[in-house]
């Protein structure tokens, strides 16, 4: 292999999973050109990855708003752009990680000879000559590329997954910590995602954040993205003041900084959460209407998930709102996680 494609467009927490294939690819063919297609959004996470030669952006929300718009002439410059960028590199494996329509039509667009689909689905499936299942122990985290990675036949011994940011990032957590005197040590909060069935209750976490400070002897410390601000500075007015709020004050790679530097982190089911286990930071996920993956691979990274008859539900919860206009709205299977529970289980991630 010369030269190798990777497609896997976002989320965050989808390109943490599967981000141990770029060095397992390395080890297998060390003078391979390795590439990855993603948003520009995302290429962030991507961007310092010591065995990644390039990032080469899809700039699909662009092409969505020129057809929303019946700019079609400009979106097929774009896309034409966009092809004759990826067939210059002359591609001989091309791997669709995300498994979709859109995704399959940018590795068939790559002009790849061969063409791997993970789960390849939406007629995707057509457009590769070869499809893989998403095989793997569902528990594990990642399970699917691993069982990709053993399918190829890569090299799968410390198969982990990795976040990389640089001396600016790291530079501005230093100063972070001496501006908001975080010395001796903070705890990292993420409480949002942009699918609010994954949410905890909002006023637990205000709980949870005294409890951290009281008990812990940590600063809570908020991270979240620039729509999580109004709800970021109820849950801070709560603690009357106690939780630092950088939801929306920090890029991508500054928020892997901040959480690589934590002594603890606690987090819903999202991108951030997902960066705490790969940075080996002690972690603490909560999941209600999504597949939890119970198994973690590491000691000081635990899930806690109180399943029900209807979960998971994913997108269509089945057991309504519990709303006021300023509440998102809360799933029983979240409301089943108690403050108390997640102080002990964090007690316990910091002794291991």
């Amino acid at each position: 292999m010369k030269s190798i494609l990777l497609v896997r467009l976002s989320a965050i927490g989808d390109i943490v999973f599967a981000s141990p294939l770029v060095s397992a690819l390395r080890r297998q063919w060390p003078d391979a050109h390795i590439a990855w297609l993603v948003q520009p959004e995302c290429t962030a996470l991507l961007d310092q990855h010591p065995d990644l030669d390039e990032v080469i952006v899809c700039p699909l929300r662009h092409w969505q708003r020129l057809w929303r718009e019946r700019r079609l002439r400009e979106l097929a410059r774009c896309i034409r752009a966009l092809r004759d960028n990826l067939r210059a590199r002359d591609f001989d494996l091309a791997i669709d990680l995300q498994g979709l329509l859109k995704s399959g039509a940018l590795t068939r667009l790559s002009g790849a000879r061969e063409r791997i689909g993970l789960g390849s689905r939406e007629g995707s499936q057509w457009l590769m000559t070869r499809r893989l299942p998403r095989g793997g122990e569902s528990k594990r985290i990642g399970s699917e590329y691993l069982f990709l990675a053993e399918s190829l036949g890569l090299p799968v011994d410390g198969f982990a997954m990795v976040v990389h940011y640089g001396e600016p990032e790291a530079a501005f957590v230093e100063d972070i910590i001496r501006r908001e005197a975080l010395g001796n040590g903070y705890a990292v909060l993420c409480p949002f995602t942009t699918r609010p069935q994954k949410h905890w209750i909002e006023a637990h976490w205000s709980r949870l954040a005294r409890r951290i400070g009281d008990e812990l002897g940590l600063v809570p410390v908020l991270l979240g993205g620039p729509g999580d601000g109004e709800a970021a500075m109820r849950i801070a007015d709560a603690t009357d003041d106690l939780v630092v709020d950088l939801a929306g004050k920090t890029s991508l790679t500054e928020a892997a900084a901040m959480i690589d530097r934590a002594a603890l982190l606690v987090a819903v089911d999202t991108g951030l959460g997902h960066m705490g286990i790969a940075l080996d930071t002690p972690s603490l996920l909560l999941f209600g209407s999504t597949c939890p993956y119970l198994d973690t691979t590491r000691p000081n990274a635990q899930v806690l998930y109180h399943q029900l008859p209807c979960s998971p539900c994913k997108r269509r919860p089945t057991c309504g709102p519990r709303a006021t206009p300023e509440q998102r709205p809360w799933l029983d299977c979240m409301q089943r996680i108690e403050v108390s529970e997640v102080i002990a289980a964090a007690k316990q991630v910091l002794k291991a």
